[in-house]
């Protein structure tokens, strides 16, 4: 019996690399994309296979939709190759961007730019994807904290997510009859490089996040993994439509 298998956009570093670990703890094999970082993808994928898991790797740029297709074809050769079913169980809508602007001074680039990435990605991915995933499959989508509490300069990213977090609770719905469950994880404030590692490397934002978080700290991404993985466990098959924020109780 081949083991299950989920696909992780952004999976070569931070949460998506956590991710991708945490689903091979699991027994769960894996698909990472990267967009520049072969290197680290390749270190990930290395990780994923010491645990006994299989990892594929391909570059994707979630900017262009038109060439979603053609990745979509080479997933499936590849799979097709391996000798197992070409369909996946998890699809887990990761890759993102940062982007640090006050309204006033934010342009219609930006906001392009973030819409291609956070929303029209997500959207025309998972569109693409839906026939080639199991039903009673999961599909999980990653918001952020920011979708609730507010932060001056963050109103371009967290505005797509929060049309992410909308579009999650319809996809919930009409797919529901393919037993298929739609839920967004949230988390807060994490120690990446995400934005160019500001959260964990600016001593006093560090220090200000962990001073508005009931447990104290500042997020990592060991502690996003582990949610993704459990909502792809059977155990979770009846949390549905739901946004789930992972973020230590950040801004309660």
């Amino acid at each position: 019996m081949e083991a299950k298998l989920g696909l992780i956009t952004g999976g070569s570093r931070g949460l998506g690399r956590d991710m991708a670990i945490h689903l091979a703890k699991e027994g769960h094999d894996v698909i990472l994309t990267y967009n520049s970082d072969q290197q680290n993808a390749l270190a990930t994928a290395e990780e994923v296979e010491n645990l006994g898991q299989r990892a594929y790797i391909f570059q994707l740029d979630s900017r262009h939709v038109k060439g979603f297709d053609k990745f979509i074809a080479a997933v499936m050769k590849a799979l097709e190759k391996d000798g197992r079913t070409q369909k996946i169980d998890f699809l887990i809508n990761n890759a993102g961007t940062a982007l640090y602007a006050n309204f006033l001074d934010t342009t219609e680039e930006q906001i392009d730019e973030m819409f291609l990435i956070h929303y029209k990605a997500v959207f025309f991915l998972t569109q693409k994807l839906i026939p080639y995933l199991h039903d009673g499959g999961r599909i999980i989508n990653i918001s952020s904290g920011l979708a609730r509490f507010s932060f001056p300069g963050s109103s371009g990213y967290a505005s797509m997510k929060g049309a992410v977090e909308v579009l999650t609770r319809y996809l919930a719905k009409e797919l529901g009859a393919r037993k298929i469950a739609v839920n967004v994880v949230a988390p807060g404030a994490i120690e990446t490089d995400f934005g160019g590692g500001r959260t964990r490397d600016d001593a006093t934002i560090n220090a200000n996040i962990a001073a508005a978080t009931a447990l104290g700290r500042v997020g990592l991404p060991e502690d996003i993994g582990p949610v993704v993985a459990f909502l792809c466990s059977e155990g979770a098959g009846w949390i549905n439509g739901q946004r789930i924020e992972v973020s230590g109780g950040m801004l309660l």
